[in-house]
């Protein structure tokens, strides 16, 4: 561990190992059975995982169910299966290389790229941010009556919760998480569970057809491929990628030793593969309640207020069993808790994230507190804003504006996926980056490069549409001619940025190549 009586500044030069105080920390046992070992190297698949069924998922996942039954079960199930592959590369980059994502694409490009590629990644963490603190501010405000706008200024406060697990050790955050995983896990299935859902139309969904991705029909303004944008977009996200690439390496292994590599591998991939079968779970859970749980379109409101409301509320809800139980009050009051559980998961991931792109783009570091709180100050101002502008409003005005701007902040997602998947496919396909032994292989190469392209094409595909959300519910025919124009500007714009990045890394990896090479012969030569 590092040394805790050194005295830090608020912000310090960085350029060592990922996450510098836990990097190394967690013992690994050697030569033990497949379980023991599977043990010792769970927990940052949970802190992964978490990313995965985060509030920004919820409202997709049931509305799609809502508006189109099973039929984007294989959405579900399709973003699941990229997510473990996109996953398995990045925890793989962290072991093998000993260099996070950010830190491996900052080494191989330009200064004004890492800034521009830093600025991107910190957009899209403030989009997640924004989704928590609605979040677990709608969760207050359910269980407890807060006013929303003391709600709000509530959430800061997690940073303390962030400051207290910073001296307990890492192995007892990754625990933490887990329970809260669990948590969310117990009260989806119980619901679900209640509803005696049509299994074999669960099944059947999970089998993609022409109709997951058609552009008709229309059902509350959403398509089927509007709905499988959503939870996609809400699915894969770009900063995963840099943590999971980050707390791999906490696991203190011999570098040395090829083989103590493979072991960090496989187990870690193992660990990543568990944590998103559950996330996967989840989501399809959401999508499941949406359909069995209540009535065909009885869900006006696909907010969390609305969605608290239904389950609530007798006339909405699909059997007589749901009924019974809803009058406890039970069925709302664990949504809300889960809801919480989730904002609270998210809140310690995203932290650990928006440090280790700090450091690895721009090689500053700040105590993760003070980190969280500026982040979570700049998150805090549009939910407030929206909360301000909206108060003179019905109620259910209100909710929609909440609603739109967590769906609205996601659009960033999009904007920085791409610059995560691509440079991660390009250095992990790399022979000279990862050895012959750790590149990947070729089956991994071809859906690898089939997952970006297509994440990246659907991404871009579902921009004009983003953009023209921004301007509300009815917008004119020249706001959605406004906003196609700066949804093609944009798509132009990162198009070529992406065009950048690949060169600048495939050139900054020839010329890492070409220092290796000379380091090996002047150590030849001095033999």
């Amino acid at each position: 561990m590092a040394n805790t009586n050194k005295k830090h500044k608020l912000i310090e030069y960085a350029n060592g190992p990922s996450l510098e105080e836990i990097n190394g920390t967690v013992k690994v046992p050697k030569g033990k059975g497949f379980w023991k070992t599977l043990l010792a190297y769970s927990g940052p698949g949970a802190l992964v995982a978490v990313g995965y069924m985060d509030p920004g998922n919820w409202s997709t996942s049931i509305t799609g169910g809502q508006n189109f039954q099973y039929l984007l079960m294989s959405v579900i199930l399709i973003s699941s299966l990229i997510a473990m592959l996109l996953q398995y590369m990045a925890a793989k980059l962290g072991i093998v290389t000993q260099m996070d994502l950010a830190q491996a694409i900052r080494a191989r490009t330009s200064k004004a790229l890492g800034i521009i590629l830093w600025i991107m990644t910190e957009l899209a963490i403030m989009a997640t941010d924004i989704a928590e603190v609605i979040g677990a501010a709608i969760a207050l405000y359910l269980l407890f009556g807060i006013p929303l706008t003391y709600a709000v200024f509530i959430t800061v406060l997690d940073v303390l919760v962030l400051l207290l697990l910073t001296k307990i050790g890492f192995r007892k955050i990754e625990a933490i998480v887990v329970a809260l995983i669990f948590v969310i896990l117990f009260v989806f299935v119980y619901q679900v569970a209640l509803s005696d859902p049509d299994w074999g139309g669960v099944f059947a969904g999970l089998v993609p057809t022409t109709k997951t991705f058609a552009e008709s029909p229309s059902i509350g303004g959403q398509t089927p491929i509007t709905g499988a944008l959503g939870i996609i977009g809400a699915t894969v996200m770009p900063h995963n990628l840099y943590l999971h690439s980050a707390i791999s390496q906490t696991r203190a292994i011999d570098h040395n030793d090829e083989e103590d590599v493979a072991t960090a591998v496989r187990f870690s991939a193992w660990d990543s593969n568990i944590q998103l079968s559950f996330a996967f779970i989840v989501n399809s859970l959401l999508l499941i309640m949406g359909v069995a749980v209540f009535k065909t379109g009885a869900v006006k409101d696909p907010s969390f207020f609305g969605l608290y409301e239904a389950l609530s509320n007798t006339s909405m809800l699909s059997n007589g069993v749901l009924i019974a139980v809803a009058k406890s009050g039970i069925l709302s009051v664990l949504f809300a808790v889960a809801l919480l559980a989730s904002g609270q998961n998210s809140t310690i991931t995203g932290t650990l994230t928006g440090q280790v792109i700090m450091e690895g783009f721009i090689h500053m570091r700040m105590p993760l507190w003070a980190r969280r709180l500026i982040t979570r100050l700049l998150s805090v101002v549009p939910v407030l804003i929206c909360v301000a502008l909206t108060s003179g409003e019905s109620t259910i005005q209100q909710h929609e504006a909440i609603n739109n701007l967590m769906n609205n902040s996601q659009v960033f997602l999009a904007f920085a996926l791409p610059f995560s998947m691509l440079p991660l496919l390009l250095m992990t396909n790399s022979e000279h980056e990862m050895g012959a032994r750790f590149k990947n292989s070729l089956w991994v190469k071809v859906v690898g490069w089939i997952s970006v392209i297509g994440l990246t094409f659907l991404n871009l595909k579902g921009l004009p549409e983003n953009i023209t959300d921004f301007f509300g519910d009815n917008p004119s025919a020249h706001e959605i001619a406004l906003a196609h124009n700066i949804a093609y500007f944009l798509i132009v714009l990162i198009l070529a940025l992406l065009v950048w990045t690949v060169i600048d890394i495939i050139h900054g990896d020839r010329k890492l190549a070409a220092k290796k090479q000379a380091a090996m012969q002047a150590h030849h030569s001095a033999e």
